[in-house]
């Protein structure tokens, strides 16, 4: 595969990245109107696959978009991908758009949903350096939106709040960006999930607050607790999150990250604090267990109409 392009699954199909396309008139890119999964290979093994596809499912459910392929369809589909690109350590993009249909809001115009899978060799979303030495994050101005309306908690094609409030991290020099609720409480980072430490006791913003259900985070709440660390999923106030001892984020493509200072203000000693520490060496452990997520094997079964699209010569 050295010096090829990546390919990429797209409704049954395999297109190399350079001509991969799907039409403009979808409605993922007209309107936001679909979700998506970033996921994982470690070593030849995809972390906590089935666990992606299931929330993707949820997902499907509250926008009413019906998949054309099952759960196991799906996971067997960004297996093949991935055996097709011959990658053992990747990240991949899998979506589900409503798919083509006419301008214009009604979702009844879409009656194919389109199936995209991208995979690409990545490191961490912030280095090894930034896991060592921690990095820095302000809190926004954009607010969460209220988990009765449009709920972060549905991972949609439609990021652009997240998009703005980079630009707040961007613009005040900072790596990352702290998102409060609609009441004010800590909610997440702009793309991953928000833990703090306080006198040894692990902590981490509830659902009411309008997180995303992070895979990272589900598996790094049991991994502290599999540690012998008590966790609590509760309310955290700003002044709470400044005055942690240690913070540190779970996303899939950040892994585990410290955070050293917010707002200006030193988190603990301003370095990556020990259970940050432990949390990290442990997962980087169970990245590479079986157990943990599905082998990516010789032979998998192939999504119907499934075949590969050469670059038009």
């Amino acid at each position: 595969m050295a010096g090829k392009e990546p390919l990429v699954y797209i409704d049954g199909e395999y297109q190399p990245k350079g001509s991969a396309k799907i039409s403009v008139y979808d409605h993922g890119l007209l309107y936001g109107d679909g979700v998506f999964e970033g996921i994982r290979a470690y070593n030849g093994i995809v972390f906590h696959l089935r666990e992606h596809i299931e929330r993707m499912l949820e997902g499907l459910r509250i926008t009413r978009i019906n998949s054309p392929l099952s759960k196991e369809e799906l996971m067997n589909a960004v297996v093949e991908t991935l055996r097709r690109n011959n990658f053992m350590d990747a990240y991949i993009r899998l979506i589900i758009t409503r798919g083509r249909g006419n301008l214009g809001l009604d979702p009844r115009s879409s009656q194919k949903p389109s199936i995209i899978i991208m995979s690409e060799p990545v490191g961490p979303a912030h280095g090894k350096e930034a896991r060592e030495k921690g990095i820095t994050a302000i809190i926004s101005s954009y607010r969460r939106d209220m988990v009765d309306g449009t709920t972060h908690e549905l991972k949609s094609l439609n990021y652009i709040q997240s998009v703005l409030a980079k630009f707040q991290a961007i613009d005040a020099g900072t790596d990352e960006v702290v998102m409060l609720d609609h009441r004010g409480m800590v909610s997440e980072f702009h793309g991953s999930n928000m833990f703090l430490v306080k006198q040894g006791i692990v902590h981490t913003p509830t659902s009411a607050s309008g997180i995303l259900h992070g895979i990272t985070r589900s598996r790094v709440l049991k991994l502290a607790e599999e540690l012998g660390y008590d966790v609590h999923e509760r309310d955290i106030t700003p002044y709470e999150l400044l005055n942690a001892d240690e913070v540190f984020l779970t996303g899939t493509l950040a892994e585990v990250v410290p955070v050293i200072r917010i707002q200006g203000v030193p988190i603990g000693e301003g370095k990556p604090g020990p259970v940050t520490k432990e949390i990290i060496r442990a997962f980087q452990r169970i990245t590479q267990d079986p157990k943990e997520g599905t082998v990516i094997r010789e032979q998998v079964p192939v999504p119907a109409r499934a075949r590969t699209i050469s670059r038009p010569t």
